[in-house]
């Protein structure tokens, strides 16, 4: 079955349809969209136009859109802390940033082993409060994302902040390109991109999950989906344990087991995702130089 904006390739992806429902376009103009987060206590959407240098701020109830925050350090991904504050990894100054309630800025990791990071990408905050992020080289690759440099680390790997010590703790550097990331509804999985495939035909490009254990170690990697076309990016989860993932196409829905179910298909290739509304049954998508947002028969896991 197939309509103009989405594909089932599984009859159980029908249930998360709504037919009367459109895929809508919120805004355009962007160069690259990205890092969508949803304040719900505001009713507004954050994301980031990577190359521009700038965050954009979308109000929902009168769909106006303004500039957050320029310049933006590169900015990437996005996320909300346990206490509402923003989260943001900025591929510019090659760090990880927290917006205070007085808009001031607090850098939560910017080197490991006194080297500077690559070029933070992604960033997810667990309920304890530790604070996860992907560090590929994208915004050390070129002028056009960040600004171009060699890497003083080396690798691109993923790392945990801890909420007590502030220690920054390596958690897995076997990845090509680390990229989005996101927890289970339990917390005990988490599940990696690794978009390698961007730039060598024969990287990876899957997803992988981890089993999280009790200290905040990473055990039992292994490969949850593999994305084609394109390469995996950013992806959230919904109640039932889907993963919505960004791809070349569209966004891509796999069940708990990595079952590709169904696509929602977008003219240009996508780069992160998140659930919000007042139901968080909205999916925004961030798609290169549009932002799209459909309602989807299903809730995202995360809190807005």
């Amino acid at each position: 079955m197939t309509m103009p904006y989405y594909e089932a390739l599984d009859e159980r992806f029908a249930k998360y349809i709504i037919p009367v429902c459109g895929m809508e376009t919120l805004h355009t103009g962007m160069r690259w969209a990205e890092g969508p987060v949803y304040f719900a206590d505001g009713r507004y959407l954050v994301f980031s136009d990577i190359p521009n240098n700038r965050m954009l701020r979308w109000e929902e109830e009168s769909g106006h859109v303004s500039v957050f925050r320029y310049p933006s350090g590169f900015s990437n991904g996005n996320t909300r802390d346990c206490e509402g504050r923003l989260v943001t990894c900025e591929h510019g100054n090659r760090r990880v940033t927290r917006t205070e309630p007085d808009g001031t800025l607090s850098v939560l990791a910017d080197r490991v082993d006194g080297k500077r990071l690559n070029s933070p990408n992604d960033v997810v905050v667990r309920s304890d409060g530790s604070v996860w992020f992907t560090d590929p080289p994208y915004g050390i690759l070129t002028d056009y994302e960040g600004h171009k440099a060699e890497s003083e680390i080396g690798g691109c790997h993923v790392y945990r902040i801890d909420p007590h010590t502030k220690e920054i703790t390596r958690v897995a550097d076997d990845f090509v390109k680390p990229n989005g990331l996101a927890f289970s509804a339990d917390e005990k999985q988490l599940f990696v991109a690794d978009s390698g495939r961007s730039h060598a035909a024969d990287a990876p490009h899957h997803i992988r999950v981890f089993d999280v254990a009790s200290d905040g170690r990473l055990q039992n990697g292994r490969v949850f989906a593999e994305i084609d076309p394109g390469v995996p990016d950013g992806f959230r989860l919904d109640e039932d344990g889907n993963l919505w993932v960004a791809a070349g196409d569209g966004v891509h829905c796999f069940d708990s087991s990595g079952k590709l179910i169904g696509k929602i298909l977008t003219p240009e290739t996508v780069a992160n995702v998140t659930f919000g509304g007042a139901r968080r049954n909205r999916l925004f998508i961030a798609a290169t130089s549009t932002l799209y947002a459909v309602y989807l028969n299903t809730r995202g896991v995360q809190k807005p």
